[in-house]
C-alpha cells in the first residue's frame, strides 16, 4: 500500500480523538535542531496564549486486538486497515515540517499485537525524531494503557505532552462496551506520569540541566452519551481527575453512532454536540471561575440545561446571590455573574479604584450586558427592574443565547478539496 493511502486511512481514523491541544512550551534553542514547540502556527490546536498550532494528527496503526463496541477501529469492524512503520512516520513528520504543513505531531495508535509491542514502536518514533531527526517541535503522544511503566517513563523523556483516554466514566460502562479493558490500566500510568512530573520539577529546581519529562503535562478524554451517565457524574469525575492527577485538560467526545444496530449501543443521540459544548463550558467554570462540581449540578438537577449555559443555570437557582453590587463585590463574587469573565472582572476591580462605575461603563470593560444586566446593580441601582424569578428571567436569557445545536466537528484534511468550507445547519437546528 502506498504511503499516501496509508496516511489517508490513519488520519481519518484519528479524527475521533479530540484531546490534541498544544501547550506552546519551549524546548529551548540549540544549534542543529529542527523546529520549535513554541512557534506560532492538519489538525488545528491552540496553545494557552491562544496561538494556533498545526499538528500532523495520525494513528500509527488502526489494526486493533480489542473489540470495543464504540470504536470504529475495533477488531470486528470492517474498515480499511493500515500501519505506518516508525521510519515512515519519522520521514512524514520531518518532510511535512520542512514544507511548512505542520508544526508538530499528535501520535496515537490502536493496540497492535499487545500494549507493550505498540508502545515500543511509538517510543521508537519519538526517540528517533528527537535523536536522528533532531526534531525540536511539539510532540503529543498517546500512551497505551497496560504498557510497561518503563516504556511510559522513556516516552515521557521525548514527548511534550502525553495522554491516556479514560474512555468511559464508570467501571460498569467500561465492562459493558470494552470488557477487555479495566480502569486500573489507565489510572496507574496517569499516576506515574503525575509523580514523575513532580519529581522532575523538584530536580529542575535543584539542578540547572535536569532533563524534562512531559513538560506540557497530561490530558485525558471520555466519551459522552454512549452510556447513560448523567452530567452530574461526569463533572464529579472530571473534578476528581484534576485533583488526583493534575491534568491539564479533560476532553469530552460526543458519542456519534459509527456502528449500526449494535445491541449494547444507543441509537441516534439527541443533540450530542450541544451536550458536549455544555460540558466544556462547565469544565471551564471548574478550572477558571472557582466553581465546584457540586455547585453546578446535584442529584436533584443532574443534567446541564441545553438551552442555557451552566453559569446562567447556576445563577437562576441561587437568587439569594443577586443582584451583585459592581462597585463593591470582590473578584470571586464578580466571577459568579453571568456575562462577566476573568478579564472583565479584573478590569472592573482596576477601574473602580478611580471612580464609581456606571452601567454605560461596563460594556467597554468587556461585560456582556445582555446577560449581566439582570444580575447586577451600580451604586445601589438595578439596571433591569425585574423580579428575580426563574419563570421571568429564563425566557429572556434563552432568547439572548442563540446557539447552534450542531457545530462543525471535522478537522482539516490533506485530502479535502475545500477544507475550509462549512455549510451551516438548517434553521430547525437553531435555538432562539
Amino acid at each position: 500500500m502506498e504511503w499516501q493511502k496509508k496516511l489517508e486511512i490513519l488520519a481519518d481514523s484519528a479524527k475521533y480523538d479530540v484531546s490534541c491541544s498544544s501547550s506552546g512550551t519551549s524546548r529551548g534553542k540549540s544549534q542543529g535542531l529542527l523546529g520549535t514547540a513554541a512557534a506560532a502556527g492538519i489538525c488545528h490546536s491552540w496553545s494557552d496564549d491562544g496561538r494556533c498550532i498545526s499538528l500532523l494528527k495520525i494513528l500509527m496503526t488502526n489494526v486493533c486486538v480489542y473489540d470495543c463496541a464504540y470504536c470504529v477501529n475495533r477488531i470486528s469492524s470492517d474498515v480499511p486497515r493500515a500501519t505506518l512503520t516508525p521510519t515512515e512516520i519519522l520521514e512524514l513528520t520531518l518532510n511535512f515540517y520542512r514544507r511548512n504543513y505542520i508544526e508538530g505531531l499528535f501520535l496515537s495508535s490502536a493496540v497492535l499485537v499487545s500494549p507493550d509491542h505498540t508502545m515500543e514502536r511509538m517510543v521508537e518514533v519519538v526517540k528517533r525524531l528527537r535523536t536522528e531527526g533532531k526534531f525540536n517541535g511539539y510532540i503529543h503522544l498517546k500512551a497505551i494503557p497496560g504498557a510497561d511503566p518503563r516504556l511510559i517513563a522513556e516516552a515521557g523523556r521525548y514527548a511534550d505532552r502525553m495522554s491516556l483516554n479514560i474512555e468511559l466514566p464508570t467501571k460498569k460502562s467500561l465492562k459493558l462496551l470494552a470488557p477487555e479493558k479495566n480502569p486500573e490500566t489507565i489510572t496507574a500510568p496517569m499516576a506515574q506520569i503525575r509523580n514523575t512530573i513532580l519529581e522532575t520539577h523538584s530536580d529542575q529546581n535543584t539542578f540547572k540541566k535536569a532533563p524534562s519529562f512531559v513538560p506540557a503535562g497530561q490530558t485525558t478524554q471520555m466519551i459522552v452519551g454512549a452510556t447513560g451517565e448523567t452530567d452530574h457524574l461526569l463533572l464529579n469525575l472530571t473534578e476528581k481527575l484534576y485533583q488526583r492527577y493534575a491534568l491539564k485538560r479533560v476532553y469530552f467526545s460526543a458519542y456519534v453512532p459509527v456502528v449500526q444496530n449494535h445491541p449494547v449501543l444507543p441509537g441516534q443521540v439527541d443533540h450530542p454536540m450541544l451536550r458536549e459544548h455544555r460540558l466544556y463550558q462547565a469544565d471551564w467554570l471548574l478550572r477558571f471561575y472557582g466553581y465546584t462540581a457540586g455547585e453546578l449540578l446535584d442529584e436533584l438537577n443532574p443534567q446541564l440545561d441545553l438551552e442555557l449555559d451552566p453559569k446562567c443555570q447556576w445563577a437562576l437557582r441561587h437568587p439569594e446571590q443577586f443582584p451583585v453590587e459592581i462597585n463593591k463585590a470582590d473578584l470571586m463574587t464578580l466571577l459568579r455573574v453571568p456575562g462577566i469573565g476573568p478579564v472583565s472582572a479584573r478590569r472592573i476591580l482596576k477601574s473602580r479604584r478611580f471612580s464609581a462605575l456606571r452601567p454605560e461603563d461596563l460594556k467597554g470593560l468587556g461585560v456582556v450586558m445582555k446577560r449581566a444586566k439582570y444580575f447586577i446593580e451600580c451604586s445601589g441601582k438595578k439596571i433591569e427592574a425585574l423580579n428575580f424569578e426563574t419563570r421571568i428571567l429564563r425566557p429572556l436569557l434563552v432568547r439572548e443565547e442563540p446557539l447552534k445545536l450542531q457545530m462543525p466537528s471535522s478537522q482539516l484534511s490533506f485530502f479535502d478539496l475545500n477544507p475550509g468550507l462549512w455549510i451551516p445547519p438548517s434553521k430547525e437546528l437553531i435555538i432562539r
